[in-house]
């Protein structure tokens, strides 16, 4: 993918020099949206493949949106992101064998860890401290919005997405 997307910034450079910007910024660029690109066409044609491409497109989005808002770890490789995100997007509207009880405290939990460490944002993304009290609400409205919908999937995907926001002190060693 990073080779496709290098090929494709050189040709937008060529093709116009002065008013690009450099080939890694569009390379990087790219890199997200073919990346995000490919999580979405695999799941979604998962999804269409089990006949459940309306929960698939749940899962998909409702773990993004929250993403964006509260943040959270990246994987160490776009692929490992690629196959996670599938995998996840792909086999939540799957899982039927657990009780409301059982979603009740998936709920609970997600907006529990979500009003403790949210937001998380990635070290990349400079969010004003400003906006975080703004964007814990955010999350934790979207979070304790399912308590009312009721979705199973998108309570399993909110858990999924609060898990990567969880952020435990490092323990300092002793030489």
């Amino acid at each position: 993918m990073n080779t496709l997307c290098f090929k494709i910034a050189s040709m937008i450079k060529r093709a116009n020099p002065q008013e690009t910007s450099s080939i890694e910024i569009m390379q990087y660029s790219l890199s997200i949206i073919l990346n995000s690109l490919l999580i979405i066409f695999i799941s979604f044609f998962i999804g269409w493949s089990t006949g459940s491409i309306a929960t698939t497109a749940i899962a998909l989005f409702g773990f993004a949106i929250l993403r964006f808002i509260s943040g959270g770890k990246h994987l160490k490789s776009a692929t490992a992101c690629n196959i996670i995100s599938i995998i996840l997007c792909s086999s939540l509207p799957h899982i039927t064998f657990l009780s409301e009880q059982h979603f009740i405290l998936i709920n609970m939990f997600s907006l529990i860890i979500i009003v403790i460490f949210a937001p998380n944002p990635d070290a990349n993304v400079h969010v004003p401290l400003r906006y975080y009290p703004l964007l814990k609400v955010l999350s934790v409205l979207m979070v304790s919005s399912n308590l009312f919908i009721q979705s199973h999937v998108l309570g399993l995907a909110f858990f999924a997405q609060s898990l990567t926001i969880i952020s435990l002190p490092k323990k300092e060693t002793v030489k």
